[in-house]
């Protein structure tokens, strides 16, 4: 197999400098803003995003037996769901350092509507941007306290909640001096598992949005923006946690953009 230029650096022990992805970034997205069609959704060959090249589909998609799927899959009731899980602050032992915070928002369809009863899953680093997995080999310390998944069940408004800390943001070997924006991942289920969505929820103002191609994926600019929370003061507990808010939209032009499963 012939290896792209921009490939070869790493193979060989280098690896490329931010300005080249930056450049790269800059000159798709001229060309995305000069088309009339509107891409809400990340785009699974994006070069900057250099893995992405060898991991995105090559082949048209093949139906699926999905009853078949069914008969292997997990299964889950509402009564395996413990209000408890929502809390990422006290599984440990004692609780986790970092800047705690709350999570809400609510999951609706396209129309706006409540979709109820469904299953969020939750994944984070650490609030030194370090996640307990035995990949993650970065120097940046472990917490004990701080498993970094939860889950909850949607109330009959759509509703949403996590206690959890702030993630931190990590290095990645996409390029020289990577580092992934803060986020939290969110997958969220229908009414079985073979309906699946994952996407990332950032923190706003984050300085690395502009220098990270997989946030950058999404060329354009207002459906980038819904990955976004935004702090939300009223959701702030007094003297215990910052409040943050992100609603999640399952359809339509303002659904919120997902990842395709082989990048999750």
């Amino acid at each position: 197999m012939d290896i792209p230029d921009h490939l070869m650096a790493e193979f060989e022990g280098g690896l490329e400098p931010q300005q080249r992805i930056t450049t790269e970034i800059e000159a798709i997205h001229a060309e995305a803003a000069a088309d009339p069609s509107v891409e809400t959704q990340p785009r699974v060959n994006f070069p900057p995003y250099r893995s992405s090249l060898l991991r995105h589909p090559t082949k048209d998609l093949r139906h699926a037996d999905p009853e078949g799927a069914e008969v292997v899959a997990p299964v889950f009731g509402h009564s395996d769901v413990d209000a408890l899980e929502s809390d990422l602050t006290i599984g440990g032992n004692a609780e986790p350092i970092g800047e705690r915070m709350t999570v809400r928002g609510r999951l609706v369809d396209g129309d706006g509507h409540p979709v109820a009863g469904q299953l969020i899953e939750i994944w984070q680093a650490n609030a030194a941007g370090r996640y307990i997995h035995k990949r993650d080999q970065h120097p940046a310390p472990i917490d004990p306290n701080c498993t970094g998944v939860g889950r909850c069940i949607t109330g009959g408004d759509g509703s949403y909640k996590f206690t959890t800390v702030k993630p931190g943001p990590y290095p990645w070997r996409n390029h020289n001096n990577a580092w992934r924006p803060a986020h939290i991942h969110f997958s969220l289920f229908g009414t079985d598992f073979t309906q699946r969505m994952i996407t990332q929820m950032y923190f706003p103002g984050d300085p690395l949005f502009a220098l990270d191609p997989i946030y950058q994926s999404i060329v354009d600019p207002k459906a980038r923006a819904r990955l976004v929370a935004a702090y939300d003061h009223d959701q702030s507990v007094h003297e215990w946690s910052m409040g943050y808010r992100w609603d999640i939209v399952l359809t339509g032009s303002h659904s919120t953009p997902m990842e395709a499963e082989d990048q999750a």
